[in-house]
């Protein structure tokens, strides 16, 4: 005979909890590259991480922005760590250089097919100035990854603050004993 255990955690335990938060604050972050400072000095101010700091400041120099190489496409991604349902992302630009990320797109799924660049789009930022924050919806699009990627193009890519608005998803786990 075989029992089945079947649990359902589910991370909702108030009204506020429930709420949409910055999921990005509880995530983890890489990209498809860094840049390399010319004297290696610099380097470091721009690990992927700074890019869900919780820090909105556009002063690439602060150590608060993420910066790739000049890959193609360059990218970078959010693993939210479960699945949730993403209500809206909101990005602010570095804010000088800016136009860079003009074109990118945010994508949002469960498949690490292409680095997670091939799961279904949530918006494109068609135009953002240097220093500016825009808020993109995504409509309670699920997944677990979130991708910012310059599609098409080779370009460096870097931002100074990726939020992440939403709800995680319950999780269901079986256990065969």
């Amino acid at each position: 005979m075989k029992l089945l255990l079947l649990v359902v955690l589910v991370w909702t335990a108030s009204d506020e909890a429930s709420a949409d938060r910055n999921l990005a604050l509880e995530g983890r972050a890489t990209k498809s590259s860094t840049w390399i400072d010319p004297d290696n000095s610099l380097s470091f101010l721009g690990d992927a991480i700074n890019g869900i700091d919780g820090n909105t400041d556009s002063n690439y120099y602060h150590g608060s922005c993420f910066h790739t190489g000049q890959d193609s496409p360059s990218w970078y991604r959010v693993d939210l760590l479960r699945t949730s349902k993403i209500s809206s992302v909101i990005i602010t630009n570095r804010g000088d250089l800016g136009s860079r990320a003009n074109g990118a797109e945010i994508r949002i799924g469960d498949s690490l097919a292409n680095n997670g660049n091939d799961n279904p789009r949530c918006a494109v930022v068609t135009s953002i100035a240097d220093g500016e924050t825009q808020t993109y919806q995504c409509n309670n699009m699920v997944g677990r990854y979130v991708n910012i990627v310059l599609a098409g193009k080779t370009e460096y890519l870097h931002l100074c603050e990726v939020q992440i608005f939403g709800e995680n998803l319950a999780q269901t786990f079986s256990c065969h004993i």
